[in-house]
């Protein structure tokens, strides 16, 4: 019996090499989800313009149309005036961004934060952060510390009220879905069912034509709203915080997005270095002479 012939070293190493590549090639290997890398980005990453974004090197930010003042400035998102204009760019200059890579684009409010995948990187649209709406989104930290006003025509019969219950037996008005409304059902309690709107510009026409005593926006928005929309209208006062901490808006993510944490970092640091304090400086009203409804 004559003996097995013998197989030089480097054989069987090569053998071996590709024994093992098959077994690999075959071997499950682990799902890749589209959201975590889109093409051409380098996901996982908060260096600057180098974020796995929508489109690769460009930002996508999104708003509700009409965008209304002091947010924006003559209903143009892209024009870098109006706080959330102005927040916007800032965000994006702190993630590498410049204003020129910056895409907008018009998604409704209420679609904003509904259930289901986003088009958009961020959303910024007066959203208020809430346990239950991050149930289907992901929040940045707060950019603006907001309190909800009650609106009047003078004269009419909610101009007077100094108190919460003193609202309760008129007909109160706001937007679906918003802050506003869940401050009329869940504080003021009114006895008559509340009017709600798809846009606060059916909620101000209701005013202004007398089908609601009131309505409740939130409190940069009523300062616009009386000094160049219902001017025959006045703030009756703001709201107390409910809680400890003060009602937020802050910016709508996709659930489980990689650029969360990257833009609460850019968030944080514009709200460190006095970024977000010079905005609303610029753009916002003080509230210091609002009464508070208790």
């Amino acid at each position: 019996m004559h003996p097995a012939p013998r197989v030089p070293r480097p054989a069987i190493v090569a053998v071996t090499t590709a024994l093992l590549a098959l077994a690999v090639g075959c071997a499950p290997q682990p799902e890749r989800k589209a959201a975590d890398a889109p093409s051409g980005s380098a996901g996982g990453t908060c260096a600057p313009g180098e974020l796995a974004t929508r489109t690769a090197g460009k930002l996508t930010v999104a708003t509700d149309e009409p965008a209304y003042e002091p947010w924006f400035k003559d209903d143009k998102p892209a024009g870098g005036e109006g706080y959330e204009s102005a927040v916007a760019y800032a965000v994006a200059g702190r993630l590498g961004y410049d204003r020129s890579a910056v895409v907008w684009q018009s998604v409704p409010f209420n679609k904003a934060f509904a259930p289901g995948e986003k088009t958009f990187d961020f959303d910024i649209n007066q959203v208020s952060i809430s346990d239950e709406r991050k149930k289907a989104v992901d929040f940045s930290s707060g950019y603006y510390d907001v309190r909800q006003a009650v609106l009047a025509l003078k004269g009419g019969k909610a101009a007077g009220a100094t108190t919460v219950a003193q609202l309760r037996g008129l007909k109160l008005g706001a937007q679906v879905g918003t802050t506003s409304l869940d401050y009329i059902t869940d504080v003021v309690k009114p006895e008559r069912q509340p009017a709600v709107y798809a846009k606060n510009d059916q909620a101000k026409s209701a005013l202004k034509n007398g089908q609601v005593d009131a309505i409740v926006v939130d409190l940069p928005t009523a300062f616009y709203i009386t000094a160049a929309e219902v001017t025959d209208a006045r703030i009756v006062g703001q709201f107390e915080n409910q809680g400890g901490a003060p009602e937020q808006f802050g910016l709508v993510l996709d659930k489980g997005s990689a650029l969360t944490s990257c833009v609460t970092d850019a968030v944080d640091a514009l709200r460190e270095n006095g970024t977000l304090t010079k905005i609303e400086k610029r753009w916002l009203s003080d509230a210091v002479d609002v009464p508070v409804l208790k």
